[in-house]
């Protein structure tokens, strides 16, 4: 399980590996352009329900810790349907991984 440490906050923000590695693009393009977003998340199993949303602006400290040693390939469609939400009114949603289905597939051919 990865984390997500921002501004001077003790506890950090656990999320998937996977899913960290894929929003880390997202965010560090965000805020490359200097564009300030919401991220918001629902809360994982085994915590307090509910969810959860920052605002992530330039300005605030952002560390992206990794339990695996090597980065996981990239799925660009998920990338695509992050950056989607990032440039919507809502900011960003982490949502599950979107992935290839044979119909898109064969329809791209």
């Amino acid at each position: 399980m990865a984390t997500l440490h921002y501004g001077i906050s003790d506890d950090p923000i656990h999320i998937d590996d996977r899913a960290l590695a894929h929003l880390k693009i997202v965010v560090a393009t965000k805020l490359r352009r200097s564009e300030s977003f919401t991220l918001s998340w629902k809360h994982p199993e085994g915590e307090p329900g509910g969810r959860s949303t920052l605002w992530i602006h330039p300005s605030i400290p952002l560390r992206f810790v990794f339990e695996e040693s090597e980065p996981p390939q990239i799925n660009m469609k998920w990338v695509e349907q992050l950056m989607h939400t990032a440039n919507s009114s809502g900011g960003i949603m982490l949502v599950d991984e979107v992935l290839a289905t044979p119909e898109i597939e064969a329809s791209a051919s």
